[in-house]
C-alpha cells in the first residue's frame, strides 16, 4: 500500500495596500533608512488600515486568492487552521470565523499560536491530519496584524514588523512528495525576552496597564538575535544531515523573515548559496505567522515539482524548528 504524504497543492496571499517606508518611520523615532536597512534588510512594510479590519480580514483575502488561482471549491475544505499571534478577539476563534466567511461550511477550524513559528508548526499539524487519512483538504493560513500590537515610539520593534497573510492547501500525495521530515523545538526561557506583558491571565488589562504601554510587543533585541541565529541554523543543518542532503540537493531555503542577517547566517551555516534563499523581508518586514507562506506565494512561479525546500523559523516562547518538504507541482 502506497504511503500517503501531505503535499502543498495551492498557495495564496494578501498584503495591505498601505506601505510604511523607512523614511516615514523617521517621523516617529530616531532612525533613518541606512540604519534600518543595514541592521535588518527592511526597506518597507505593509500596514492594514481601516476601522474594524483585523487579522481575519487578511486571512480571508489570502484564502480567496488561493481559491481563485486553484479553482478549489471552499465547501471541499475539511479543516481551517489559522496560525496567528494577533487573533481578532481573545476568546473567539479567528479560524472559525474565517472558515465561515470563505464558505468552508463543511470544515472545522481553530487557531495555532507559536509566535513566528506558528506557520511552521501548522505545517506539521496540517500534514499529520492528511497523513492520518481522515481528511483530504486542510487549509493552513498564516496571518498577523502586527501593527495592532506595536508601539510606534519604540525603535526596537516598530522598524521590524508589518502586516500580511498567506495561505496554503495541504492534500494527500501518492508520489512521495510533500512533507518529508521535521524537527520542532521550544524553550520557555524565551518569555523573558520577547513578550506582551499585559492582557493575559498573569496581568489582566487595567487602566494602569494601558497607561504603561504594557500591551505592546517588548523585545530584547540582542538576546533574541543571538538565540535566533544559533537555533535556526542548528535545525536547518540538522534537516540536511539526517536526510543525507548536501547543498546541490537543496533548491530553496525558506527561512522566517525576521532579519536579513539571521537569514544569511542560516544560509551560510548550511552552505546554501544566496540565489537559493527566498527573500522578501525588504518589502514586508517581519509579518510573523505570514512570512513563510508569503515567501511561497512570491516565489511560486519559480518552484518546480520535486524541488527540495528547507523551511526554518524562530519565534517568541522561544519556539523554533525546521521542515524538509518536496514541492508537488509546476506553477
Amino acid at each position: 500500500m502506497t504511503k500517503i504524504t501531505a503535499a502543498i497543492t495551492a498557495v495564496g496571499k494578501y498584503v495591505p495596500d498601505y506601505i510604511l517606508t523607512n523614511k516615514e518611520l523617521e517621523k516617529y523615532v530616531d532612525t533613518n533608512d541606512e540604519w534600518i536597512t543595514s541592521r535588518t534588510g527592511i526597506k518597507e512594510r505593509r500596514i492594514l488600515k481601516g476601522e474594524g479590519l483585523g487579522t481575519s480580514y487578511m486571512a480571508i483575502k489570502a484564502a480567496e486568492n488561493l481559491f481563485i488561482k486553484s479553482k478549489i471549491n471552499p465547501e471541499e475544505i475539511d479543516l481551517v487552521i489559522v496560525g496567528t499571534a494577533t487573533p481578532d478577539l481573545p476568546v473567539a476563534s479567528t479560524a472559525a470565523y474565517v472558515a465561515s466567511k470563505i464558505g468552508a461550511i463543511n470544515a472545522f477550524g481553530y487557531d495555532l499560536q507559536a509566535a513566528c513559528s506558528s506557520f511552521l508548526y501548522g505545517m506539521s499539524t496540517a500534514a499529520s491530519y492528511i497523513e492520518s487519512g481522515r481528511y483530504k483538504k486542510v487549509l493552513l493560513i498564516g496571518a498577523d496584524k502586527m501593527s495592532s500590537i506595536i508601539d510606534y515610539t519604540d525603535r526596537a520593534t516598530c522598524i521590524i514588523f508589518g502586516d500580511g497573510a498567506g495561505a496554503v492547501l495541504f492534500e494527500p500525495n501518492n508520489e512521495g512528495l510533500g512533507l518529508q521530515d521535521e524537527y520542532l523545538r521550544s524553550d520557555g526561557i524565551g518569555r523573558d525576552f520577547l513578550r506582551i506583558e499585559a492582557g493575559g491571565s498573569i496581568m489582566p488589562t487595567t487602566e494602569q496597564t494601558v497607561k504603561d504601554n504594557k500591551h505592546f510587543v517588548y523585545q530584547e533585541g540582542k538576546t533574541v538575535f543571538k538565540y535566533a541565529v544559533s537555533n535556526m541554523a542548528d535545525v536547518a543543518e540538522k534537516m540536511l544531515t539526517r536526510n543525507n542532503l548536501t547543498e546541490p540537493d537543496i533548491q530553496w531555503l525558506v527561512a522566517h523573515q525576521a532579519n536579513k542577517r539571521i537569514i544569511e547566517a542560516t544560509a551560510n551555516r548550511v552552505g546554501v548559496s544566496p540565489e537559493k534563499v527566498m527573500m522578501n523581508i525588504h518589502k514586508y518586514g517581519n509579518t510573523t505567522s505570514a512570512t513563510l507562506p508569503l515567501l511561497l506565494a512570491d516565489y511560486e512561479d519559480q518552484l518546480k515539482k520535486g524541488d527540495n525546500l528547507i523551511f526554518a523559523a524562530f519565534g517568541g516562547g522561544f519556539t523554533w524548528g525546521a521542515i524538509y518538504l518536496k514541492w508537488a507541482y509546476n506553477s
